[in-house]
């Protein structure tokens, strides 16, 4: 099956390709962007299951033996990602199409879509830095111009500080592969766990922490996080709920993968932990403050992602596996709760909190719709997120880490205070007058998210198992390194 990893990179460039041949035929555009993504889908989910049953899944792409060529690997910790995000990636489709109708600039977003979708899967299945860099770039090229389309003036200029942030991560992450290579003499990761253990472990600090400043900027740790509340609004729901459910989540990925395999210490790390809280903390306090239902939920991601880099930070089995199950909740919450955003503003023709009110009147199923993502959000049982801060506070419990369990609770209950703060204003109060009507796909599309958003909670059992089998991996990476290097 080591066909599949480049194919889930081919494909949607090759689909990208044909949709700019077909020019403005947006049928058989739908028809191949559904078709790219779709098999990136099928791919993942098989991929998924072939890690799980027996060692990653690796291609080394033109034949060229690790270290020298390019390598492509899917373990359980990628192939889940993988799985989740191309999952969303299809719903997402099904919203933009609803939304966009026969919009004129509908033919430019498939184009796009698949280009972004490849860079997605590139940077989880990537085995060496530089393609990595690579599939950040495929993905940012893409996200630069979505963002973008349908705006005016005004919203360009916002979309100007995520460009601007996002090339100076490039360039210092540019720089951190020339001092890596010329430390190491190789970007292969797997190559890399071996070698930095021969590196002057002050070099090796340095490169760590470059690396966590990258990859921080991307995931919007703080304090890197400024340039996302006033980007993601901006864009249309469709690429804003894809950017919230994926983007980010790729570079905690890479943050997890490089810490743990390339810089793995004995225990907790304290820096790892105050960035977590600190993240938490800001990104509530803001999300607090906004009167805006998209901006709100901006900054929601930013305080999430703390979550994750808590479990990361406690360089634990349990804690570990709590940041990836934690990954897999939030991909799915974050995008549909984007969604469920779009169709306040289509009902309403704005996400303003003081120029809204009454759908749960006039529009009860969006309301429904909304009310389980926002539990799983804050933490509430028996949704996904709880199961996730559940096993995250639980072993910060355990560790003795008394502090950032502490932030953690906090943070859940402001989370649900400004989820409330979202209900009184949108959904509760006298029905304001309608600006519009959320198209039935719109509706359906997110339908599907929430479905599945409670699929996670249902699943929550062998889903933390799973969960457990990659943190394993992760902190025991000699299988990976075996698989791309064989024995060494």
């Amino acid at each position: 099956m080591s066909w599949l990893l480049p194919s889930t990179i081919a494909v949607p460039l090759l689909g990208a390709g044909l949709t700019v041949l077909v020019g403005r035929r947006l049928l058989i555009q739908r028809l191949i962007t559904a078709g790219g993504v779709g098999f990136v889908l099928v791919a993942a989910v098989i991929m998924l299951v072939e890690a799980d049953a027996g060692p990653p899944v690796v291609a080394q792409v033109g034949g060229w033996p690790a270290p020298a060529g390019i390598t492509l690997i899917a373990d359980r910790f990628s192939a889940i990602v993988l799985t989740v995000s191309s999952a969303m990636l299809v719903a997402v489709l099904g919203y933009a199409v609803a939304q966009l109708g026969r919009d004129a600039l509908d033919w430019w977003f498939h184009t796009k879509y698949l280009v972004l979708t490849a860079g997605v899967a590139m940077s989880l299945l990537t085995g060496d830095l530089f393609n990595l860099f690579v599939g950040f770039e495929v993905m940012l090229i893409a996200s630069y111009v979505l963002l973008t389309v349908k705006t005016g003036p005004t919203q360009i200029r916002a979309t100007m500080t995520y460009v601007v942030v996002n090339l100076v991560a490039s360039s210092l992450f540019l720089v951190v592969i020339a001092f890596t290579y010329g430390a190491t003499g190789t970007v292969n990761l797997a190559d890399l766990a071996l070698r930095l253990q021969e590196v002057d472990p002050t070099v090796r600090d340095g490169l760590g922490l470059l690396m966590l400043v990258v990859f921080g900027i991307k995931a919007a740790l703080f304090p890197l996080f400024m340039w996302l509340p006033d980007s993601y609004p901006t864009a249309p729901t469709a690429v804003t709920a894809i950017f919230a459910g994926l983007l980010t989540k790729v570079g905690v990925f890479v943050i997890i993968r490089t810490q743990t395999l390339l810089f793995a210490q004995d225990g907790p790390s304290t820096l790892l932990l105050f960035v977590a809280g600190a993240t938490m903390t800001v990104g509530v306090l803001g999300a607090i403050a906004q009167n805006d239902v998209k901006r709100i939920l901006s900054f929601h991601i930013v305080s999430q992602i703390g979550y994750m880099i808590m479990g990361l930070g406690f360089l634990s089995v349990a804690g570990l596996a709590a940041a990836i199950l934690y990954i897999s909740h939030h991909i799915v919450v974050k995008t549909g709760l984007f969604l469920v955003g779009g169709l306040v503003e289509a009902e309403h023709g704005t996400g303003a909190l003081d120029r809204t009110g009454g759908l749960l009147h006039r529009r009860p199923v969006i309301a429904a719709l909304f009310l389980p993502l926002a539990f799983s959000l804050a933490g509430i049982p028996p949704f996904s997120g709880f199961v996730a801060k559940l096993a995250l506070v639980q072993e910060g419990v355990g560790l003795g880490r008394g502090i950032i369990v502490a932030v953690s609770l906090a943070v859940g209950l402001l989370t649900l205070f400004s989820m409330t703060k979202i209900w009184s204003a949108a959904f509760w109060g006298e029905p304001t007058e309608s600006a519009g009507r959320a198209r039935p796909g719109m509706i359906g599309a997110t339908a599907a998210v929430v479905t599945l958003s409670l699929g996670v909670a249902l699943f929550a059992q062998p889903l933390a198992e799973f969960s457990a089998r990659a943190a394993a991996d992760l902190l025991d990476p000699t299988l990976y390194i075996t698989s791309v290097l064989g024995e060494t």
